[in-house]
């Protein structure tokens, strides 16, 4: 294993050989041989870390969508009727004064 550095942070690197369809090797040489990253391991790590971010993203929008949908299952049910009133209400106020 070799050190490393994520966010600033030491950390412990593994080494481990993965499989890139030609594409995906022609874009990450594209990009260190562009400057952008200083090796393949580079644009891979960030690949991984960007997409940690939107697994967490994600993760983090469903549990708040469990969690409203838990709100209003607990919530009372209006009927048909009840709804109606409501929205009248709510129409009837923003209708301008004469």
């Amino acid at each position: 294993m070799l050190p490393s550095h994520t966010n600033g942070v030491p950390s412990v690197t593994a080494k481990t050989s993965i499989s890139l369809t030609d594409a995906q090797e022609a874009f990450a040489r594209q990009l260190v041989e562009s400057g952008r990253y200083p090796s393949l391991s580079a644009v891979l790590q960030q690949g991984l870390d960007l997409l940690r971010a939107r697994e967490d993203a994600d993760a983090a929008e469903t549990a708040a969508l469990r969690a409203l949908l838990d709100e209003r299952v607990r919530s009372p049910v209006l009927d048909a009727r009840e709804s109606r009133i409501r929205l009248e209400r709510i129409i009837a106020g923003r209708k301008p004064s004469k």
